[in-house]
């Protein structure tokens, strides 16, 4: 079983309201060959909310006490992202996941980049928080950007 952002598969959970389908994904879900997760709904989030970002490193960092997550209107929310990732972590062990897709940029889902914590639109290298613990219990997590290619 695969776990898939639920934004991916067209679900309007996204801070703003909004997702980020992709068709290819959504199949998955449909054909039943996925479930989808939303990290932060299951952390406490609402929709819609405030963008966030990780302000002094990356997911790594947030597990290990060394960065926070903030709203940009500079409320911390670091604890609830650290709850969805965990919850995250419980489901996929439940469905005995081995792979999860999730949502590039995000601060809990990004896989390779994320926002740099200046609301400013600026990437850096790094991942989310949920995509920091799942790699450290050794699922894989892919972006909706490689999965396609990156898995045979």
């Amino acid at each position: 079983m695969i776990l898939i952002s639920s934004c991916l598969a067209g679900l309007k959970v996204r801070y703003n309201g909004t997702d980020s389908l992709d068709e290819r994904i959504q199949r998955l879900v449909l054909e039943n060959k996925a479930v989808t997760v939303c990290p932060e709904l299951m952390g406490g989030f609402m929709t819609p909310r405030e963008p966030a970002e990780i302000v002094g490193g990356d997911g790594e960092d947030v597990l290990d006490g060394r960065a926070r997550v903030v709203e940009k209107s500079g409320r911390d929310v670091t604890e609830l992202y650290i709850k969805g990732a965990y919850a995250t972590l419980q489901k996929a062990l439940e469905l005995g996941a081995t792979k999860v897709i999730l949502k590039e940029y995000s601060p809990s889902c990004g896989s390779a980049v994320i926002y740099n914590g200046g609301f400013n639109g600026t990437k850096l290298v790094g991942v989310g928080v949920t995509t920091a613990l799942l790699k450290r219990n050794n699922i894989d997590v892919f972006s909706e950007e490689d999965f396609f290619t990156d898995i045979k």
